[in-house]
């Protein structure tokens, strides 16, 4: 194999989405990147692929990263994937990617799942123009952000927990007016995927009386003029 950084999408929930050519990457190089290893050898393991495993995750990539532009300067393939979804997509991988083009090594990525595509589909608001916001800060720059949004006409599309989701529906209702539209996508591609749609107001009521598990993508209509 070339010896390449390969950015390998994995299943956002359901494993049938796992492509062909993942497997066959993933099967190839001579090391496998992961965000949590104790997530990604239950991925490995369903689809019987033994390479040796490493953490890198954002905690560590700071001081790792050049250390594995060394390592496939010296022929070796490197493939990294994270917990789900596409690398460097609110994820670690940013970081390795500029280092590698930096370094003139080459990068490939392969298509894959990720969570914003689907939801921003399922949610009836346009998907011609649109914003990716990815995790608002949770603190500092946190109220500029939220006022930035009010003059925002693209689609604008979120990443949320969902012990704060509430927050994030009311933080909405308080800048933006509660009748502003709004999707909320959860456990995409799993057993129990909901894709719920209404307005802000409606969507705090909605969730207010629920316990909210799993992966949160929020998608926000923008301001109609």
């Amino acid at each position: 194999m070339t010896p390449n950084l390969y950015i390998v999408p994995t299943p956002i929930g359901n494993l049938e989405d796992m492509t062909f050519r993942a497997i066959k990457i993933l099967n190839s190089v001579d090391l496998i990147l992961a965000e949590d290893t104790r997530n990604s050898i239950h991925l490995l393991r369903h689809f019987n692929i033994e390479k040796p495993l490493r953490s890198y995750h954002a905690h560590n990539e700071h001081a790792t990263v050049e250390q594995i532009v060394e390592m496939i300067s010296s022929n070796k393939s490197v493939a990294l994937i994270s917990d789900a979804g596409t690398p460097a997509i609110s994820d670690p991988g940013f970081l390795l990617v500029r280092e590698c083009i930096k370094h003139h090594v080459a990068v490939e990525t392969l298509p894959g799942a990720t969570a914003f595509v689907p939801a921003l589909v399922n949610s009836g608001l346009p998907c011609d123009s649109f914003v990716f916001y990815g995790f608002l800060p949770q603190k500092k720059g946190r109220h500029t952000k939220l006022l930035s949004l009010k003059e925002e006409s693209r689609t604008m599309i979120f990443y949320e927990s969902p012990f704060r989701l509430i927050k994030l529906l009311e933080e909405f209702k308080s800048y933006l007016s509660g009748g502003r539209q709004v999707s909320v996508s959860r456990e995409l591609s799993k057993l129990y995927e909901e894709n719920a749609r209404g307005t802000v107001e409606e969507m705090i009521a909605h969730f207010s009386t629920k316990t909210i598990k799993g992966e949160i993508v929020v998608v926000l209509a923008g301001k109609v003029d």
